[in-house]
């Protein structure tokens, strides 16, 4: 992976993933760099003041160009501005006063500019326990009763962030996204104060139970997919709840205790594995991961499942690939992607064009199960 900050690798990868989102409408190149330029590595209020300030600035130019009646143009900055205003929130400790609105700020840009898709997606919130789930419900065009997808995103990720990336190469395939804020993640989180669970196939099922109820799809071909810390809660949703037809790992986890055992304190991800699980220290985090395991689960999976990792994957090692794909008894395809390539990084945010291959395996599962 391109390291723009030699001796930096969270804040490298961060710059890196927002490059590989651009391809997408979530960022503009040379606007990434500019603003990766002002960051001091390691200073956590550079970071911020850096990407806010990015996304106000593109926020002004999709206000401006609205004002003009330019919708095109306003469309592409809002979402700009959205993705930029992600990044800017992401490191923002939970009871820094900043976070809540900058989280916020980038949840409306979404908004604005997704409402101005040729084929904008309709806001979801699906019924969990005493409260609910939000999302966003991309449907394929021309694919009423079709194939869909339920993903969550990683760590703490956002639904809005779906869209850069797995919604558009699913819609294109003919296949509808139903993007998740699942426990721990981005509005559950952050607006329902909904903490992650080790049994993530409680909120699958809530997910499953709501498309089939709500939304025109064929309730036949529905698969399951996350990414990153989303490994592990796509595998759980597979093992425990029979109806998804195929499973879609991007990025494995087998022991997301061990992910962490081998992290320091200090971690520049530490505050946000804290924030999900709702606890005030590393120790109190790890004991609640250690519940967060595939030993014995992974077995339980029955439907075709495709597990792509990266083999120089510094934030989960792939060893967690080789050992789910070991334990799997269902039909199964492992790649990795070897760190002669780009790509084998976490998630594949050095070249994401190497997760291809896994939407055309799920549109041949899909396919299958007319």
């Amino acid at each position: 992976m391109w390291h723009f900050y030699p001796d930096h690798y969270m804040f490298s990868y961060q710059v890196v993933r927002m490059a590989s989102q651009s391809l997408f409408g979530g960022g503009e190149f040379n606007e990434i760099l500019e603003a990766a330029g002002q960051i001091k590595p390691g200073d956590y209020e550079s970071f911020h003041r850096a990407w806010a300030g990015l996304g106000h600035r593109v926020l002004s130019e999709a206000n401006k160009a609205l004002d003009e009646g330019h919708t095109i143009t306003a469309r592409a900055a809002f979402l700009r501005a959205a993705n930029y205003f992600r990044s800017a929130e992401f490191f923002l400790t939970p009871d820094d006063p900043r976070k809540l609105p900058t989280y916020k700020a980038g949840i409306h840009a979404f908004r604005m500019g997704a409402a101005m898709l040729d084929n904008p997606p309709k806001q979801v919130e699906i019924p969990y326990e005493d409260s609910f789930l939000p999302g966003y419900f991309f449907q394929a065009p021309n694919q009423e009763n079709g194939p869909l997808v339920i993903m969550f995103g990683g760590l703490d990720s956002t639904a809005e962030e779906l869209y850069f990336g797995p919604a558009q190469l699913l819609n294109e395939r003919g296949i509808s996204l139903l993007a998740v804020d699942g426990p721990g993640q981005g509005g559950a989180l952050r607006l329902n104060h909904i903490h992650t669970r080790y049994d993530y196939n409680v909120a699958g099922t809530a997910a499953l139970d709501f498309a089939i109820e709500q939304l025109p799809i064929d309730a036949e071909r529905v698969a399951v997919m996350a990414v990153s810390m989303g490994g592990y809660m796509a595998a759980r949703c597979a093992a425990f709840e029979p109806r998804f037809k195929a499973c879609a790992i991007w990025s494995a986890v087998y022991s997301y205790y061990d992910v962490w055992a081998r992290r320091p304190d200090d971690h520049p991800l530490s505050k946000i594995a804290q924030h999900i699980a709702g606890v005030d220290s590393m120790a109190e985090a790890r004991e609640k991961f250690k519940t967060f395991t595939l030993q014995g689960v992974a077995e339980n999976i029955k439907v075709p499942t495709y597990i792509v990792h990266g083999e120089d994957d510094r934030q989960v090692p792939v060893d967690h690939a080789y050992r789910v794909y070991n334990d799997l008894v269902c039909p199964r395809t492992l790649v990795v992607v070897p760190v002669s390539s780009s790509g084998s990084s976490h998630c594949q945010v050095d070249n994401v064009t190497k997760t291809y291959p896994m939407y055309d395996w799920l549109q041949k599962q899909l396919q299958q199960s007319l």
